[in-house]
């Protein structure tokens, strides 16, 4: 499985509201003029995903709390992330067939690109799987199962209707690793206001260091990890530094160079 998450893609966790299950995947096309241009370019892919969460969001009769989609699928066979896993969908017309079925979106339409490929279909039953790996039950139906509506168009419909089988030769392929630049450590005197800590602080740094604590079973936040600088991120860092075996003095804020390494703090 190729898959690009909300992080690479610029986006924040979804808003969406959590549901855990449903009786399955629907599937669903963009119905409307779609470039060919995307065969060739997978840059329009992911322009052409983010085109979407952005019109979304702003359609105001709908009121979308994110993208309607749980994920799409792209002609080069990568299953972008919408919503995501345990999200409830916004893609099927109305609250109760929301309800029902996680969504997944071909990047194809009714003009222009309109044929799904081998690697899209591929993409989507990656989805699928994901999806009742996490939730989902086993029905794969189209949008205009139960809603009427063209959606997922024809091509994409009859390969439903066969069970959305996965193409030969298209056997899921083990996902690229992800290189996370990681932040530098920025000095001691960062994190300090003179002898104390610079507690009430402003910066992206700290929220991306609260949620490595918090992954790192670290974490003693109340309310979440933020950009400013907390009490609890103090603390919170002094029990990651006990975790990797400092004591006494050595284990109080600030972080040194050699525990910030081994947090491995994205870069903002």
């Amino acid at each position: 499985m190729k898959l690009v998450t909300r992080t690479q893609l610029g986006w924040p966790a979804s808003a969406a509201p959590a549901q855990v299950k449903t009786r399955g995947v629907k599937v669903h096309y963009e119905g409307s003029p779609v470039s060919s241009k995307l065969l060739t370019d997978h840059a329009l892919c992911l322009a052409e995903w983010k085109a979407i969460r952005k019109s979304h969001l702003a359609n105001i009769r709908e009121n979308y709390s994110d993208v309607a989609y749980n994920f799409a699928a792209c002609p080069h066979g990568y299953l972008l992330e919408g919503r995501g896993i345990g999200k409830r969908s916004a893609a099927n017309g109305d609250q109760a067939l929301n309800v029902a079925h996680y969504a997944i979106v071909g990047l194809v339409g009714d003009e222009g690109l309109t044929e799904p490929t081998d690697e899209m279909l591929s993409a989507i039953r990656d989805g699928i799987e994901l999806l009742r790996k996490n939730g989902a039950g086993a029905e794969i139906l189209g949008h205009r199962d139960g809603y009427a509506t063209a959606c997922p168009g024809g091509p994409l419909y009859a390969w439903v209707k066969k069970g959305a089988p996965r193409p030969e030769g298209t056997e899921p392929a083990q996902p690229a690793p992800v290189k996370t630049k990681l932040q530098p450590y920025p000095g001691g005197a960062f994190f300090m206001k003179g002898t104390v800590p610079a507690i009430g602080k402003s910066s992206p740094i700290f929220t991306a260091m609260g949620k490595r604590l918090v992954a790192k079973g670290c974490g003693l936040y109340l309310v979440g990890p933020g950009p400013k600088l907390g009490d609890a991120d103090v603390k919170s860092y002094e029990k990651f530094q006990r975790l990797l075996g400092y004591t006494g003095a050595d284990a109080k804020w600030p972080p040194g160079p050699t525990s910030w390494e081994k947090l491995r703090v994205p870069q903002s």
